[in-house]
């Protein structure tokens, strides 16, 4: 574990990883907008069928009014709205009669929207699910019953968009396409990294999602603009593992856990500025652009980093990893480095990990070695109980904030998405009134739980900070179980509670199982703790499917996964103030 002596000696924590943290911070402050896009730019909106004497002006009598005329073409509803999917075969004049009723009228006088959609635009002006339809009305009233030029209306294709009625499917399927790219990508750049290095494939992932991100807005149709967000996902898990870990081994000891606490606050931001963002622009295209043209910046910018020269060593490359590390003491204006970094005094510190090198790293070698194989179960049953929780309190605080965001419909306070963790929701707009305000209250929250985990990982440690907070969150859910739902106020405090503890679970996990694997294969084991927590990703939501015939059941399954799991990191060791292990040996030897 010597390099923390040769850190030490190119100037320890200066100037360079200040440089480091601010240009990772850049990728990782919008990562949240490329996870939670979806959330805005394929948001649902109000839609009615296109009718011929309704849309068109040269059909509709001049003596009928807009009102009339909505009501003899699309059938209403049982709450007395228009019918989103169906319209009449042909104008249904017996309902302007003044003793008729809205449903008078048989099923077999209607058909599916065989024409296309009408869609409100008063929220969005474009969105994923609405492409491929006429363009909006007049700005000055957006109301459905208007007329939306229905002579530029173009034809819709076999995998054109419109993805309402009978195609609304197709929505959750382009989210399930974007989650794989993540699983994937999780595993393939983990590895990837054990072999190649950190800095390449970190550069290379900035300019995979900038491309991909950027192409998407020029797909034709949905099935090549899920094709483009599986490779920006794809990407995008790239990054997240590759920022982390050569932020964490550059870093050192002392400053390990404040430097993942800020990358954590980061990521909250990220949500926050998404709200933002999606506030201010309500085309997809404009945000899907202004998400991803930074990246072009970001993989420039990137080029200046150096390696990591931990993996240098161990993949038995110390003269190149003797260049990097003057590299860092010639930016921390350590001059006396020069000579006290030889390759005579590195090969000394570094002589066993230097023996122990080895080029190919497996995924295999995380369960034939029964020190790796007990942190690995370990992390695994950790990973699960905390991801699939998160929807339960998004529920919960979404429905408090159409309280929050009450009053004016379309006062849009901010535009949020994403959730810092990979337990994210993908239906906000189904669950609150306001989904700007919403996305920026959860980054909020988000941000005041990791924002308190320096302090108390360094005084607590590792074991006692992750397990609490589990249970703690566990205990939280179970406790709403118990709350009338009428007593609102404590709901929330009891939601807002759990979302902070597991919050803070995720950044002291991102601290701990960095510091539990060797450099050989930190990277591997990354990646495959990252795509079983995907996995978990997508259990949390079909757990809440179970609500409509159980509603108590998913609450008590996620809370007590939690407090089960608490009591599995007794069996991982505390690595508080220990530097990180570089072979297997120094795992064996803590």
């Amino acid at each position: 574990m010597a390099f923390s002596e040769l850190l030490e000696r190119a100037g320890g924590v200066g100037l360079f990883q200040t440089l480091q943290v601010l240009t990772l911070l850049l990728a990782s402050v919008l990562l949240p907008s490329h996870m939670l896009l979806d959330n805005f730019s394929a948001a649902p909106p109000g839609h009615r069928c296109r009718a011929h004497m309704l849309d068109s002006s040269s059909e509709a009598p001049a003596n009928l009014t807009r009102e009339a005329l909505l009501l003899i073409s699309i059938p209403r509803g049982p709450n007395q709205e228009p019918q989103p999917c169906r319209r009449f075969r042909h104008p249904q004049w017996q309902l302007l009669a003044p003793n008729a009723t809205a449903t008078n009228w048989s099923e077999a006088a209607t058909e599916p929207c065989v024409d296309g959609w009408v869609y409100d635009r008063s929220t969005f002006t474009s969105t994923v699910v609405a492409e491929g339809s006429p363009p909006p009305p007049a700005p000055q009233n957006s109301r459905l019953g208007l007329p939306c030029h229905p002579e530029r209306l173009a034809h819709l294709l076999p995998f054109q968009w419109g993805l309402v009625c009978g195609r609304q499917g197709l929505k959750p399927v382009g989210q399930a396409v974007f989650m794989a790219g993540n699983l994937l990508g999780a595993l393939a750049w983990g590895l990837l990294s054990c072999w190649f290095g950190r800095k390449s494939m970190l550069s290379w992932c900035c300019l995979q999602v900038a491309l991909a991100n950027t192409s998407a807005i020029f797909a034709p149709n949905f099935l090549v603009y899920c094709g483009l967000r599986f490779l920006n996902a794809f990407g995008l898990a790239g990054i997240i593992l590759t920022s982390t870990t050569l932020m964490v081994e550059w870093t050192t000891t002392r400053r390990r856990a404040v430097t993942m606490t800020i990358l954590g606050c980061t990521y909250c931001t990220g949500q926050m500025i998404l709200g933002g963002l999606a506030f201010a622009l309500r085309d997809w295209r404009a945000l899907h652009l202004a998400t991803s043209a930074p990246f072009f910046a970001i993989f420039l910018i990137s080029l200046w980093l150096p390696e990591s020269a931990r993996w240098l060593i161990i993949t038995g490359k110390p003269e190149r990893a003797l260049e990097e590390l003057k590299k860092v003491a010639r930016i921390n204006g350590h001059r006396e480095a020069k000579k006290a970094l030889t390759i005579e005094v590195l090969m000394s510190s570094m002589e066993e990990e230097v023996a122990s090198a080895k080029a190919r790293p497996s995924l295999l070698d995380l369960f034939r070695v029964p020190v790796l194989r007990r942190r690995s179960c370990c992390l695994l049953v950790v990973k699960y109980a905390a991801l699939p929780s998160p929807p339960l309190w998004d529920t919960e605080l979404q429905r408090a904030g159409s309280a929050v965001g009450g009053g004016d419909p379309a006062g849009l306070l901010g535009f949020s998405h994403m959730i810092s963790y990979y337990g994210l929701v993908f239906d906000l707009q189904n669950l609150g009134r306001d989904i700007f305000l919403l996305q920026v209250l959860f980054g909020a929250v988000d941000f005041l739980g990791r924002a308190t985990s320096n302090v108390l990982l360094r005084f607590f440690g590792r074991r006692v900070v992750l397990a609490s907070a589990q249970a703690l969150g566990g205990l939280s859910i179970l406790a709403n179980v118990l709350v009338p739902p009428d007593w609102q106020g404590l709901r929330v405090a009891f939601a807002v509670l759990g979302k902070g503890c597991l919050g803070l679970c995720l950044t002291c996990f991102s601290v701990y199982k960095s510091e539990l694997f060797p450099t050989s294969l930190r990277m591997a084991a990354d990646g495959f703790l990252q795509s079983a927590g995907r996995l978990g990703a997508v259990v949390g939501p079909l757990i809440m499917t179970a609500r409509q015939a159980l509603p108590l059941l998913p609450p008590l399954i996620y809370g007590v996964i939690l407090i089960v799991s608490s009591f599995v990191l007794p069996f991982l060791p505390e690595t508080r103030g220990l530097p990180l292990p570089d072979t297997i040996q120094d795992l064996e030897n803590q």
